[in-house]
């Protein structure tokens, strides 16, 4: 996804009963947001921050539309679960997440898989790429998208994305001290001459 660049065009089934078509939404900024699958831990921490931040993305001129690869029966369920108030929609063949980079190879627990990849594109009033946030940390992710939509809103230039913090590890613990070689050198000089000395005396 280029910044500035027209977003991929796509028309996609819709919680709403009709089907979503971006160039019905010339003139509004759109959040799509990409995700694995409903009812998941992190989808639905996703979904209900987006919907905590609901009423600040309308009044900035946004409208919002969650999309994964589950069926509208799936997601109806998921909406009226969590009372979401902005629609999914359903790529069930992932050709628009693939068109949007959202689709492809990845990392689950450790295994490298090809499926869904976590991101959020903002698309401007004209219909072009205002942002993309190619690997999304669900927590707090909506607040940083909120504050970007209020920037696109007001022609504002968007700040560098927030990079992402170092995991913290644990101090390593010091090492203990090798302890130190006893010194040998004195007494074994003290010894030759000792040595030394009974010899002399011998030889006198």
């Amino acid at each position: 996804m280029q910044v500035g660049k027209p977003a991929p065009s796509f028309s996609l089934p819709s919680t709403d009963g009709a089907t979503v078509t971006l160039g019905d939404l010339r003139g509004k900024i759109v959040v799509l947001y990409f995700y694995p699958r409903d009812n998941t831990p992190g989808c639905t921490i996703e979904a209900q921050e987006f919907q905590a931040a609901l009423p600040a993305l309308r009044k900035a001129g946004a409208v919002v539309y969650g999309v994964s690869r589950d069926s509208l029966a799936s997601h109806d369920k998921f909406r009226a679960k969590y009372g979401l108030g902005f629609p999914l929609l359903t790529d069930a063949d992932a050709k628009v997440m693939t068109a949007y980079d959202a689709w492809g190879d990845k990392v689950f627990y450790g295994k490298h898989i090809v499926g869904v990849i976590r991101s959020t594109v903002i698309i401007d009033a004209a219909g072009r790429v205002a942002r993309h946030y190619p690997k999304v940390t669900v927590k707090g992710h909506a607040a940083a998208v909120l504050e970007d939509v209020r920037a696109v809103a007001e022609g504002r230039a968007l700040s560098e994305p927030a990079p992402a913090r170092p995991s913290i590890k644990a101090p390593a613990k010091p090492k203990a001290a090798a302890p130190k070689a006893r010194t040998t050198a004195p007494k074994a000089k003290a010894a030759a001459a000792a040595r030394a000395g009974v010899k002399k005396r011998a030889a006198r």
